[in-house]
């Protein structure tokens, strides 16, 4: 079989970057490189092509997770219409949406992906990019018009903080008990709990 052209090579590595992407939020990233090369249709053996180990790829995979939820945080309806005030209140109900709890392939790596660097399944660069996600998150999401220098600036980090950590875990509990009534009444505190804050 003839050689892949670079085009190709390029194509297929954004390809098993994307496929893991969207399998390591949904399953984890105890994926198997056989099933993720599955998914993305591509050869087991064409992986070590692309990838010099499976921990490469999560680092990959992780900050592509990242860059995502950027680029649609970005793009929503909110931040178009009419500033960060309301894109954070679109981001809410959409975050804490049953779309997004029964979609974590698609969703936020915050949520999806926390298991995994808690426990160690991720090498040290994939922990130190989830965790500067987790901070870029956190920062977009505090409060831009607090008042004072110093101190407030401190005040905002701690919103910001307060709301990821509400989102988190509300999305998490959703996940958890989505079988059952609670799980949608937990997604219905949470978002009248940060459009009460707001």
């Amino acid at each position: 079989m003839g050689r892949v052209s670079q085009a190709q090579a390029e194509e297929n590595r954004r390809r098993v970057v994307e496929t893991a992407s969207r399998l390591f939020r949904e399953q984890g990233t105890h994926v198997s490189v056989a099933d993720l090369m599955k998914a993305a249709g591509l050869t087991h053996g064409g992986f070590y092509k692309q990838f010099a180990s499976k921990e490469a790829l999560i680092d990959e995979a992780t900050a592509h997770a990242f860059g995502e939820l950027v680029r649609r945080r970005d793009a929503g309806p909110g931040q178009r219409a009419g500033g960060r005030d309301d894109a954070r209140r679109a981001l809410v109900d959409t975050y804490l949406s049953v779309e997004h709890r029964d979609g974590a392939a698609d969703g936020c790596p915050v949520a999806a992906l926390a298991t995994d660097m808690a426990r160690g399944h991720a090498d040290l660069e994939a922990r130190r990019v989830y965790a500067e996600g987790v901070r870029g998150f956190a920062e977009w999401l505090g409060d831009e018009d607090a008042a004072g220098a110093e101190e407030a600036a401190g005040a905002e980090d701690q919103d910001g903080i307060v709301r990821l950590c509400t989102l988190f875990g509300a999305l998490v509990l959703a996940r958890a008990t989505k079988d059952f009534p609670i799980s949608e009444e937990i997604l219905a505190a949470a978002r009248a709990a940060l459009t009460a804050a707001d």
